[in-house]
């Protein structure tokens, strides 16, 4: 492998470098999230069922998830910069798609393409933090990142139900259009040119890698649709779960025997920080993504909420984050992240766990403003600080890898809350004896009735309580978490 120096040497001061990043990012995360609210109009509008606009938010999730893999790759070969600006293009193009479209059929295309955008920027972002920033300043800069991503994950639905009120469902997809424009023309001008190295790709992982994550991703969403039953012919439901594990694990053997570049370089789990971060992103990404589906469609069918009070309802969770997520990245840089991670678990597991008990067609406000407000000082102990020790120890000409790897995993704990979420809301209207169709009990602004509205709101609690389920595997991982390299050294010195 060797390294070219495309252009002049790294400016000293990185920082407008990444706020040029942080602002693509930010964008193409809200549209991870901002579906979720807009779901009763895209239902209506469309006349889509609700499996079909989850359907919405997984296809851009699964596009986003399998390319990313080898995108950090492409990044490290022709450099984070080009690759970064090229899939601003597509996702931008890709939202003028979404917008314009008429059928769920035609959105749910669009969002692939957009997904395939994302999956171009998101491994550069953290690929030039890692090699523009020291070391010991990494902290500072991923608490800038996490912070991103965690106000996106939380601001989509805020800003989501204003557009939707005020313009249409489509327009959550036309702003993404002067927002892309102006991210590139920042992008353009302060991202850095850095070197580049040589890389052979893997295109044997990223068949068998998508192959596994979409048998497995159809499977659980649609089991419920079909009975967990027969799909058509001999294809049943268990079986296209079974056969995703089974090229999954065919996947991972691959990775072992290949000698040459593997997808996903199995040395990078030997640093132990490595693999508990990317094992704790995933519940986390898997709980925030399932999170939205039931909460809007309870605010908006239940108590009658407009799209813009909604969303407004999570407007805590972002006030909370943004103003935790700098005290969060102080501690990142001196802190054991042990300790900050498992406060980060334990706060958002019991938010989630509270919110459960108190939802109902009457909760009081200022029970939901706590819950959510706690929501949002979990996530700022988490977002940053397991980037940053994920990150921590790899050295620059990994960089590329190792971002690609983390975000894959984030994105696959996404994959699959919003499919589990889905499968789980089916269930569990079922056993509430509910046969449910928003579009025909208010999607477009109304409520639903009284004899239905209970039942129905402790389905959606009891949907919730999957997430601190899963955020406890998050929480165990946690304490596996050993001390970073520059803290070790610090100390010596």
């Amino acid at each position: 492998m060797t390294a070219t120096q495309t252009e002049a040497p790294v400016r000293a001061e990185p920082w407008p470098a990444l706020w040029a990043l942080c602002v693509g990012f930010f964008m193409i995360l809200v549209d991870t999230t901002i579906v979720s609210v807009a779901t009763p109009a895209i239902i209506e509008d469309l006349q889509a069922g609700v499996n079909e606009v989850v359907w919405v938010t997984s296809a851009y999730l699964l596009a986003y998830a399998v390319p990313v893999l080898i995108t950090g790759r492409l990044g490290d070969r022709y450099g984070p910069k080009n690759l970064y600006l090229v899939g601003l293009v597509v996702f931008t193009l890709a939202s003028l798609a979404c917008g314009l479209t008429t059928t769920i059929e035609g959105l749910i295309a669009a969002r692939v393409a957009q997904g395939i955008g994302a999956s171009m920027m998101t491994p550069q972002t953290m690929a030039v933090i890692t090699r523009i920033f020291p070391a010991e300043r990494r902290g500072s800069a991923m608490a800038l990142w996490g912070a991103v991503a965690g106000a996106a994950t939380l601001v989509g639905p805020i800003a989501g139900g204003v557009l939707v009120d005020s313009l249409g469902w489509e327009w959550i997809f036309f702003v993404n259009i002067p927002v892309g424009v102006v991210a590139f023309v920042l992008a353009w001008r302060l991202v850095p040119r850095l070197e580049t190295n040589d890389h052979r790709f893997d295109w044997l992982g990223v068949a068998l890698s998508g192959a596994g994550m979409f048998l497995l991703v159809f499977g659980i969403q649609e089991g419920e649709q079909y009975d967990w039953s027969t799909i058509t012919g001999p294809i049943t439901v268990w079986r296209m779960i079974v056969a995703g594990l089974l090229v999954l694990a065919a996947f991972v053997w691959w990775q072992a025997r290949n000698r040459s570049e593997p997808l996903v370089p199995l040395g990078l789990f030997a640093d132990r920080n490595f693999s508990v971060s990317n094992l704790a992103i995933t519940t986390v990404s898997f709980a925030f993504t399932a999170m939205g589906f039931p909460l809007m469609l309870w605010a908006q069918l239940v108590r009658g909420y407009s799209p813009t009070e909604a969303g407004l309802l999570l407007a805590p969770m972002a006030i909370v984050s943004i103003l935790a997520a700098p005290v969060a990245g102080r501690l990142t840089d001196r802190a054991h992240p042990r300790v900050l991670t498992l406060a980060g678990f334990a706060v958002l597991a019991v938010s989630f766990v509270l919110l459960s008990l108190v939802l109902a067609p009457d909760t009081p406000l200022w029970l939901l403003v706590l819950a959510f407000g706690l929501v949002g000082l979990g996530s700022s102990f988490l977002w940053g600080p397991l980037a940053t020790t994920a990150n921590r120890n790899l050295p620059p000409q990994r960089a590329g890898a190792g971002s690609g790897v983390y975000n894959a995993t984030r994105q696959v704990g996404a994959v699959l809350g919003s499919a589990a979420i889905a499968v789980l809301i089916d269930a569990r209207l079922a056993a509430n004896g509910l046969q449910f169709s928003p579009s025909e009990a208010g999607a477009g602004g109304g409520s639903l009735p009284d004899q239905v509205a209970g039942p129905f709101t402790d389905a959606m609690a009891q949907s919730l309580l999957l997430l601190p389920a899963v955020l406890v595997l998050g929480l165990v991982a946690s304490l596996f978490f050993e001390r970073p390299r520059h803290l070790g050294e610090a100390a010596r010195r």
